[in-house]
């Protein structure tokens, strides 16, 4: 099985975090902190002008540095289809 892993920013510190994807579509990208019992699940959106993803876990803000288009491009490469 393979666990595909993203980075994403915490805008307080600007640190960066390696998280796990649980779910990924379009419109939004679910994501795993920690393992195990103290592990927490965040969705992250797409921001208004569509060049992030953003969402909240535990009262921090994470940020997906990569566009939607970018994530439209990702998921085609996945389902085995060309740009």
């Amino acid at each position: 099985m393979h666990n595909e892993i993203i980075q994403v920013k915490l805008t307080n510190t600007g640190k960066t975090l390696d998280v796990v994807v649980f779910s990924k579509r379009l419109d939004v990208i679910q994501i795993v902190l920690g393992e195990g019992v103290h592990s927490v699940r965040c969705d992250l959106t797409p921001t208004r002008n569509g060049l992030a993803y953003a969402g909240n876990a535990m009262g921090r803000e994470l940020v997906y540095e990569r566009s939607r288009d970018q994530v439209k491009a990702d998921l085609a490469r996945e389902a085995g289809f060309r740009d």
